[in-house]
């Protein structure tokens, strides 16, 4: 980030493995999905490119932009990814950090997060 825009700056990172997140309501009809909010909570993010857990791993100070994947499949254990639409929403995009400048930020983690309860406990008084 320089001069308010995005821009090159040195050799890039390697690529982590491509890993899909497959909603644990999968697979469902369309009218399922309809019915109610659809929540990622499950969905793990992490920055440890040796994860082995299907995390979804990430490179720090780097910008993301989910995609999500509609796939019809008449038969729900065959899943060929044969016919399928991506949606992308401009909303979603975010840039993966491992440290909040902004105590409100990191409140919202700490109270969101379910890992965080070392956090919770002792408070937001440790600041960086």
């Amino acid at each position: 980030w320089y001069k308010d825009q995005w821009g090159v700056c040195g050799k890039s990172e390697p690529q982590p493995p491509c890993v899909t997140y497959i909603h644990p309501d999968s697979p469902a009809l369309g009218t399922h999905w309809m019915k109610k909010t659809i929540h990622f909570r499950k969905l793990k993010l992490t920055n440890n490119m040796l994860d082995q857990s299907g995390h979804i791993i990430l490179h720090s100070m780097h910008r993301y932009q989910p995609r999500f994947h509609i796939v019809q499949e008449e038969n729900p254990f065959g899943l060929r990814w044969s016919l399928f639409q991506s949606f992308t929403f401009p909303e979603t995009v975010f840039v993966a950090v491992t440290a909040y400048q902004n105590e409100k930020i990191t409140k919202l983690k700490i109270d969101h997060n379910p890992f965080a309860k070392g956090f919770r406990d002792m408070g937001v008084k440790n600041k960086r």
